[in-house]
């Protein structure tokens, strides 16, 4: 059975899984024999990083059309890395066995060491995770160990459940329509359906990648004993997955858009992705409160 972690404070408990891509399986909310998932319950023994509650996007965020993209005049090509989907996507990390390099009762540090390859830069991640009674707060940083530039973009991939009654409240400026790839074609004000100004988030039949995002959402589950604050300082972006048959969404603090490796390196800081000369590092910060109506709860 693949080692878990656990995490406790107050009344609120964490489990990782390092070895299946450095990876969240549970975060709950326990008081008495209530227990509320505020992340995806990732229950039995899990096999594949998609069952996860969280994990890691690193180096890239999302997708690269085709798999192959230019930095520095250098080709990139890399292999397909999801079943289904014609296009790499999310970087090596999710991918990866992550190792512990500190574990302490309510925090925990994971690293992961990335040699060059068909990515050809050599980098080192790094995720610190502090949980508190009111909720836990996650860094990734990456650092570039190769001589050559290296493109780099963060995220985090948290899933949440949902009900018809699920809301997610957030401000966003701007959505990506896409194709049936899941890769953008138009960005477009953030009206109508793709107003994330308290919706209904559950079965919405969206995949879009959102610009402007304010850094903050709200996920309120009615007649729960909890709710979820999202922020992050350093994500100007925002991605929504919310599948028709319900059940689960995804709402991600991200740095870069979707397929921004695709576009011409001129375009690159504007698409949220940043070159790193050797040594140098990116990190991404979030913060995951826990609200309730009771203080002592």
């Amino acid at each position: 059975m693949e080692r878990r972690l656990f995490l406790h404070a107050g009344l609120l408990e964490l489990q990782l899984m390092p070895s299946i891509g450095g990876s969240i399986v549970r975060f709950d909310h326990v008081l008495g024999k209530r227990r509320q998932p505020l992340l995806r319950a990732g229950n039995g023994t899990i096999s594949d990083v998609l069952d996860a509650s969280c994990f890691p996007l690193v180096p890239f965020v999302n997708r690269i059309r085709g798999g192959t993209f230019t930095c520095d005049e250098r080709i990139v090509t890399l292999s397909i890395n999801s079943p289904g989907d014609p296009s790499p996507m999310h970087g090596q990390g999710w991918r990866a066995s992550w190792e512990v390099v500190e574990e302490n009762g309510d925090r925990a540090t994971l690293s992961y060491l990335h040699p060059a390859g068909e990515w050809p830069w050599a980098y080192e991640a790094t995720q610190r995770l502090a949980l508190d009674k009111n909720g836990f707060s996650l860094e990734l940083s990456c650092r570039n160990l190769s001589p050559e530039r290296m493109p780099c973009g963060l995220g985090f991939h948290p899933y949440y459940p949902c009900t018809t009654e699920t809301v997610l409240d957030t401000v966003v400026e701007s959505a990506w329509t896409i194709d049936a790839a899941v890769l953008p074609v138009e960005n477009v004000p953030a009206t109508g359906r793709y107003d994330l100004r308290a919706p209904p988030i559950c079965g919405q039949a969206l995949d879009n990648g959102f610009d402007g995002w304010g850094g903050s959402a709200l996920i309120t589950w009615p007649g729960e004993q909890a709710s979820l604050r999202l922020s992050s300082p350093d994500a100007g972006r925002f991605q929504v997955y919310s599948p028709p048959e319900g059940g689960v969404f995804v709402a991600e603090p991200v740095q870069n858009a979707n397929a921004a490796l695709n576009a011409p390196q001129v375009d690159w800081p504007a698409l949220g992705l940043t070159l790193l000369a050797q040594g140098q590092c990116r990190a991404l910060r979030a913060r995951f409160d826990v609200l309730t109506d009771d203080p002592d709860a």
